[in-house]
């Protein structure tokens, strides 16, 4: 009986040891981050730079989805349709080797590999 005393005393001490000024304040001191405010104009300035970058990455994503229907346009028939079969083998051939990957990489996958 008083050797489970003895060895949970021994936790309660070893968890004070390691951080003392939890128990005595309800935190620790150390671990104080300092919070500061940028000035006004700053912060204008970061949002304007956020939204030009949105507006940019919008217009580019815009840009490529145009010229990628541009180019399967102004190709043949039989050319669209094979472009459309590679679309669909390259999409299957990935959603493969994605869960392929996935099964490889799972804990007992590594174990007994």
């Amino acid at each position: 009986m008083s050797f489970t005393a003895t060895f949970s005393e021994a936790q309660k001490f070893k968890r004070n040891v390691r951080n003392p000024e939890k128990e005595l304040f309800g935190k620790s001191l150390n671990n104080k981050s300092v919070k500061y405010k940028e000035s006004p104009s700053i912060e204008r300035a970061k949002k304007k730079q956020a939204k030009n970058k949105k507006k940019i990455k919008k217009d580019y994503k815009a840009y490529v989805k145009k010229e990628r229907e541009h180019a399967v346009k102004i190709q043949s028939p039989e050319v669209q349709a094979q472009m459309r079969n590679n679309r669909k083998e390259a999409d299957s051939k990935y959603k493969e080797k994605k869960k392929r990957n996935k099964q490889e990489t799972k804990t007992a996958g590594k174990r007994y590999k």
